[in-house]
């Protein structure tokens, strides 16, 4: 099962996860993960908001930022959002399982 993050806001309940679709989209956007410790006053943000994309892809900006600035223990949430992040990206390198069905490959040079 995905990693997600749950939480209520007025009265509003919210589950944040990243897919493979999420991730793409952020990376399409300009996103760089590695940005974190460089350009933490802009990443940081979009890390957050990124993780509304999955299940709450409408929720307005400026929505996002009141709950980012309510939520507390943030350096732990920065952790767990950068875990949640790194999932689908693990999940795309990962080994199949041994299966007649998988594909093997072999290079001629």
């Amino acid at each position: 099962m995905a990693k997600q993050l749950s939480f209520n806001f007025e009265d509003k309940e919210y589950t944040l996860e990243f897919t493979r679709r999420t991730v793409t989209e952020m990376e399409k956007k300009g996103f760089v993960a590695s940005d974190i410790t460089d350009k933490p006053m802009t990443t940081l943000p979009a890390l957050f908001a990124g993780a509304f994309l999955a299940h709450h892809r409408f929720v307005k900006e400026d929505v996002i930022n009141d709950i980012y600035s309510k939520l507390t223990k943030k350096e732990d949430l920065i952790g767990k959002l950068a875990e949640m992040y790194n999932e689908p990206i693990m999940a795309l390198v990962q080994e199949p399982e041994e299966d007649k069905g998988n594909v093997n490959w072999t290079v001629t040079w």
